[in-house]
């Protein structure tokens, strides 16, 4: 199918001729979905009200190239970018997310034989993930991250981890290993292919594997999870673009499979000398993406007036109605419905976050015990895959409420 039959294709678009792909580096976007005067981070911690409403703001614009299937915004501006030691992301506190966390690691150290080797995470937020495979491995590890924070992960690894607060570029090439792995960060990476070219290009002709890790953009496209879309993540995946980058840059894939309820999209893959061919069974094409693109411009206006009607009858019922997450879910949950009044409070499991202001939405997140207190009529779940997890502190807790997951 040509580009210009996959443009013709995709009703209620814009194309944008001369936009010029960061995946593939071909020209010619179709524009496909706008959110305005969005905060430009999602989890910075704020120590006031006043802050967090004058976060600075941008705007969410995203177009999807015909050639490689591959999801951008088109206002993205780099200069946004603040990754910092107050940039909260840590998910560790959760006994759902540690279990998944301790499932991969192992099956990473058994498949690659991880034992007495050497690590390097590219984006290690505070350095969870890379603790455990030195733990589970023996292995050493260095951690690159502008939001690292040496010390914070306490582990019997922790003489043999090196966290870099840095962001990954030219300079880290000689910081190979024995074992790349990237985790949630290449969708916040705009050059999509310059930044897996850096990668490809510090391994040489060794023989080191890479794994990253992503949302997986097929369930936001079919699902119409626009609270997944915001302007950190200014990449977005399928199957399909993702391997094709990878080969691009020269890599073969070796796998590519979902994980975490299908919320995430992982990618194993080797270096090779010349370019492979190798399709893996998972991947998608540029035309299948273009539906699944098309679905969701069919369906989102429904689905975002549905949760604004929902949102407005509790209020007018006088419900009082919590956020369970006080994440970037929750800020393109809010932002995008412009609703934010609707909502009394943020509760997270995250210490960090415990009386910070949540940027671009002004709330105070709460700690969880809040609602022994509290007792709201309606918890919204950010994310659904908590709520067997969040059900169980509710009632050790006493709070006896409606939990309404987010899908």
């Amino acid at each position: 199918m040509t580009q210009a039959t996959l443009s013709q294709r995709l009703k209620n678009t814009q194309h944008l001729p001369d936009e010029k792909c960061p995946n593939c580096d071909s020209t010619g976007l179709s524009l496909f979905y706008e959110v305005d005067n969005v905060p430009v981070h999602s989890c910075l911690m704020l120590s006031n009200a006043e802050d967090a409403l004058d976060f600075p703001s941008g705007d969410v614009k995203l177009g999807f190239c015909d050639n490689c299937g591959f999801i951008t915004n088109t206002e993205f501006d780099a200069k946004w970018s603040a990754y910092a030691p107050n940039y909260e992301d840590q998910q560790s506190f959760s006994p759902t997310f540690n279990k998944f966390a301790k499932e991969l690691a192992q099956q990473l150290v058994d498949r690659y034989d991880l034992h007495n080797k050497s690590i390097v995470e590219i984006g290690c937020s505070k350095g969870d993930f890379l603790h455990l495979l030195c733990e589970l491995g023996d292995n050493t590890g260095i951690g690159i991250d502008p939001s690292a924070v040496p010390g914070r992960v306490q582990s019997t690894a922790t003489d043999r981890v090196t966290l870099i607060q840095d962001y990954y570029s030219e300079k880290h090439a000689n910081h190979v290993g024995d074992f790349i792995c990237c985790r949630h960060t290449l969708e916040h990476i705009q050059p999509t292919k310059e930044f897996v070219s850096i990668v490809r290009r510090s391994i040489g002709d060794r023989a080191v594997s890479v794994v990253f890790e992503i949302p997986d953009t097929v369930r936001v496209l079919e699902d119409g999870a626009f609270e997944d879309i915001y302007y950190e993540h200014c990449s977005y995946f399928t199957p399909g673009s993702l391997a094709r980058l990878f080969r691009e840059c020269g890599f073969e894939v070796t796998d590519l499979y979902r994980a975490y309820g299908d919320q995430y999209l992982l990618i194993d893959a080797k270096p090779v000398a010349t370019p492979s061919d190798k399709i893996h069974p998972l991947e998608d094409s540029p035309a299948e993406i273009a539906a699944l693109v098309q679905k969701y411009i069919d369906t989102i206006n429904d689905k975002l007036q549905g949760w604004r009607d929902r949102l407005d009858t509790a209020q007018k019922a006088g419900q009082k109605t919590v956020v369970w997450g006080s994440g970037s879910k929750c800020v393109a949950f809010l932002t995008t419905l412009d609703t934010i009044d609707k909502i009394q409070y943020v509760v997270d499991i995250n210490p960090h976050r415990h009386g910070k202001f949540i940027p671009g939405v002004g709330k105070q997140i709460m700690s969880p015990e809040f609602l022994k207190e509290y007792q709201p009529d309606q918890i919204i779940v950010m994310n659904e895959i908590y709520c067997d997890e969040i059900q169980a502190m509710l009632d050790e807790m006493g709070v006896k409420t409606e939990l309404i997951p987010l899908k």
